[in-house]
């Protein structure tokens, strides 16, 4: 059985409600990395609430789906994990490193929503959808910045 994928504003939630099989972790690999570009999604949520027991493959594949997912613009939060989980997780030396974590989904929108304001910030221009951002430039340092930003950054340095 698949995991579903579900479209919340800016950002998609993957929600696992049974143990995956592999073959159901790869499925979510690839079809999450490949809806953050379908939807220009700022943000993915893994909720693995309902998982009572987390192994290498596992753990390991969700730390490369967040790395993925990262490489196509977007932030990853895993939420939902059990103590007893991370009690095995710790005790069998299995890390998500790099990968953000909250106590549940509330928090998991609170951190993807805050880090898009910080952006937004930094950029200096108001929040709105991608679709309405201005357009994106390259910088040598292979960084992409609003047009916008880089001619302000230049005029600050001129």
């Amino acid at each position: 059985m698949g995991v579903p994928i579900l479209k919340q504003s800016h950002y998609l939630i993957a929600t696992i409600q049974t143990a995956p099989s592999d073959g159901d972790l790869r499925g979510l690999r690839d079809s999450l990395v490949a809806q953050v570009g379908r939807y220009r999604a700022r943000g993915a949520i893994i909720d693995i609430a309902a998982l009572d027991v987390m192994d290498s493959f596992a753990a390991r594949t969700l730390r490369d789906i967040a790395q993925m997912v990262r490489l196509r613009g977007a932030d990853t939060v895993i939420v939902g994990i059990q103590p007893e989980v991370a009690l095995s997780m710790v005790e069998l030396g299995l890390a998500l490193e790099g990968v953000d974590t909250a106590l549940d989904l509330e928090e998991g929108l609170a951190l993807l929503d805050e880090r898009t304001r910080r952006w937004h910030r930094r950029a200096g221009h108001s929040p709105r959808s991608r679709a309405d951002a201005p357009p994106l430039s390259m910088t040598n340092a292979g960084a992409v910045f609003p047009l916008g930003y880089l001619i302000h950054s230049r005029r600050m340095t001129n």
